[in-house]
């Protein structure tokens, strides 16, 4: 068949488009389905405590995913600057993941345990307070913010269905975490929820390192 042909009938472009993407689909995502390091927790991993599942909703919800990406390539270039690149294992709690390729600011695959508690809070102040050439803005509300807990139980019981659906051998959360959950929310507010996020990114495998 010619290219002629092909350039001059529409539908059959189309067709043919069709079947390239079809087959091309089916080549690269079928295989996953049947590797266990794309659908089983690396070792180490834990789903998110209470206040580490809420500072990420806090995370999403202020759209900190729309300037950085929790996805490190394989590449030297990206190993060099932020570790151990990203692989599917680590992410079997996260829904959604955050994985991405737009960076205005740099990736968080790995952040946590790079910097104190205190340094995320001057951080999330005022970014220029620590990082003079910043351009991110600062949410100072968070620290006035006290943590909502009201549907805290009920995310925990929504991720473990999903967990128990989409993953072998995770860990759920249990009764008794559920249960105690507001609890350990008490007089917090959402920045610590936010930085307790930030601080368990990536180190389950960093921590191996």
């Amino acid at each position: 068949m010619s290219h002629e042909v092909v350039e001059k009938n529409v539908g059959l472009m189309a067709l043919l488009i069709l079947l390239v993407i079809s087959v091309g689909g089916l080549v690269e995502i079928v295989p996953l389905f049947f590797l266990k390091t794309t659908t089983e927790p690396v070792e180490g991993l834990k789903p998110y405590t209470a206040l580490q599942l809420e500072g990420r909703d806090v995370y999403i919800r202020e759209g900190c995913y729309l300037c950085h990406s929790q996805m490190i390539r394989p590449f030297r270039a990206e190993t060099e600057r932020y570790g151990h690149y990203s692989v599917a294992g680590e992410f079997v709690y996260d829904h959604p993941f955050q994985w991405g390729s737009k960076r205005t600011g740099p990736d968080l695959a790995r952040v946590g345990g790079r910097y104190s508690d205190d340094w995320h809070r001057v951080h999330l102040m005022n970014p220029r307070d620590v990082v003079p050439e910043s351009i991110m803005p600062g949410f100072p509300w968070l620290a006035d913010n006290t943590m909502d807990t009201k549907l805290t139980q009920k995310k925990m019981r929504v991720m473990n269905m999903l967990i128990s659906a989409t993953c072998n051998g995770c860990t759920t959360y249990s009764d008794e975490e559920i249960q105690r959950a507001p609890d350990e929310l008490k007089d917090k507010t959402e920045m610590d929820a936010l930085i307790a996020y930030l601080q368990v990114m990536g180190t389950s495998i960093s921590s191996r390192r």
